[in-house]
């Protein structure tokens, strides 16, 4: 294993917008209330990125920058920009090569990756392959949203899940057994139609009659996509401890994607890992999707120690879920 190269996260950013919307904020637009919120999600409140004519490339470059300058990185050395988005900037050109041109990323080719909210575990392991077959030193991966640029605030049972955020890690090749281990990775999309935007791409262009009927907005059906969230994204999680010989004991750090409260509570029961060590912070900046994974790892960044076991684990929209199984690779 010593020899062997993996990927390891080097350095780790993130960022949020200072706008907040409360529960109570959204109690003004739909009929909902605080202990509702609270009670089926455990959020309270959300982020929102509010800056006229920017989208999600223009929100995440302060994580970006912080990871460039972390990993100690000129931009021309970075080979790859992987971004994991379900809002990009434009339907093209990729949210990837507007970051890249941002950061002077000259000799970095990229690209948009979606796989709504396990795009950035998809994002990850892809990015992992190709530092593992040695043919590049530094990939750029990027976990990002502005889910209120795609949320009908009328929806009381979307609009209370989604806020806006988003992460970057820099992956880089590893010889000390740290770094990216393993993974198991899933899809199927007969869970098409319970979490969508109907219109907007080729079955269905943008039209008036798409625009008047609230077709561009996060549609799902709230009970099906828990159902399945509950019992995928915690056996999923569960298996990749089990393919890998690990025990509760052996891992340091769940980190869940942040859908909902009750999700995250059922993978850590499968999975047997007690709460204090499953890192959560839904509560203050709900579900960014793409953003959930790398935030948390961005906050709880102070309390990883180089050489512990970690467990990442989401479910998303395609249906789409899946793990990955890391060592950490550095103090912090």
């Amino acid at each position: 294993m010593a020899n062997k190269i993996l990927a390891a996260i080097t350095a780790i950013g993130g960022f949020v917008p200072p706008d907040k919307v409360t529960n109570s904020d959204l109690e003004k637009l739909v009929e909902t209330n605080d202990e509702w919120i609270v009670s089926r999600t455990g959020i309270k409140e959300r982020r929102i990125y509010r800056e006229e004519g920017k989208g999600t490339s223009n929100m995440v470059m302060p994580a970006v920058w912080d990871v460039v300058t972390k990993s100690n990185t000129n931009p021309e050395e970075i080979d790859l920009i992987i971004c994991a988005t379900t809002t990009p900037d434009y339907v093209f050109p990729a949210t990837a090569n507007l970051i890249g041109a941002e950061l002077g990323a000259k000799n970095a080719f990229g690209y948009d990756l979606q796989a709504a909210c396990s795009g950035f575990l998809f994002a990850l392991v892809t990015g992992s392959q190709f530092i593992e077959t040695g043919k590049f030193k530094k990939v750029l991966v990027v976990g990002a949203d502005k889910m209120s640029s795609i949320v009908n605030y009328q929806d009381r049972a979307t609009c209370i899940i989604f806020g806006d955020g988003g992460g970057a890690v820099m992956l880089e090749p590893s010889t000390d057994g740290n770094g990216i281990c393993d993974s198991i990775l899933k899809s199927d999309g007969l869970g098409a139609q319970f979490l969508m935007m109907e219109a907007g791409g080729s079955r269905r262009p943008p039209s008036h009659e798409t625009v008047d009927a609230h077709q561009h907005v996060v549609k799902q059906e709230g009970a099906t996509v828990f159902k399945y969230a509950v019992t995928n994204m915690a056996e999923v999680a569960a298996e990749v401890m089990e393919k890998n010989n690990l025990v509760e004991s052996d891992i340091a750090w769940l980190v869940p994607h942040q859908a909902n409260k009750r999700i995250i509570e059922a993978t850590a029961s499968r999975t047997g890992i007690p709460m204090e060590r499953v890192m959560v912070n839904i509560e203050k900046f709900g579900n960014t999707t793409n953003g959930t994974i790398p935030l948390c790892l961005w906050e709880y960044e102070k309390q990883l120690k180089k050489g512990d076991n970690l467990i990442l684990a989401a479910f998303g929209g395609g249906f789409t879920w899946g793990a990955v199984y890391l060592k950490w690779a550095y103090n912090s």
